[in-house]
């Protein structure tokens, strides 16, 4: 079993690593793994990183004990032109979260949920959304953390939490 980890706020060199988180969300299922150049080159992937840490970007690394990046969680707000796959309005950041494989199901994506959740209520939001696909594990999470299905596509749904 993994050791300990903390949370640290996400700093403007992290932009690699939170690219690495992108293709650890498109990858999560099992054997299916497209190559991080073909993920990071759609721009369905791409706007959730282009250009980190722009203003009003807020995210989260999770670090291992030996000092390692292990996960990380973070929103941004993407504009009508260009939503997001989560995109529910102008004004309602969307987030992102990936966790390298060896540490899912130890308590690292819901620590970084958390702290991403406390953020944005902090700077005043009143909705966080995102996007899942229906049958990722990752959705029985977001729904233990108070995320609700708003809109349900073909295998994917867009998940809203309130903060206040």
């Amino acid at each position: 079993m993994p050791a300990s980890f903390r949370i640290r706020p996400a700093e403007q060199a992290d932009g690699v690593f939170l690219a690495d988180m992108v293709v650890e969300a498109a990858n999560w299922r099992p054997g299916a793994a497209r190559p991080r150049h073909e993920i990071l080159a759609t721009p369905e992937h791409a706007r959730y990183i282009s250009g980190w840490k722009r203003p009003g970007d807020t995210g989260f690394l999770a670090v291992s004990a030996e000092g390692d990046a292990i996960g990380a969680a973070w929103y941004r707000m993407l504009p009508r032109t260009e939503p997001g796959f989560g995109y529910i309005g102008t004004g309602v950041p969307e987030l992102v979260i990936g966790v390298r494989p060896l540490w899912r199901a130890h308590g690292v994506g819901r620590a970084l949920l958390q702290q991403l959740v406390a953020a944005a209520r902090a700077e005043g939001y009143a909705r966080l959304s995102l996007s899942v696909e229906r049958d990722n594990f990752a959705a029985t999470l977001y729904r233990s953390e108070g995320f609700a299905v708003t809109s349900p596509a073909q295998g994917r749904d867009t998940m809203v939490r309130r903060l206040r």
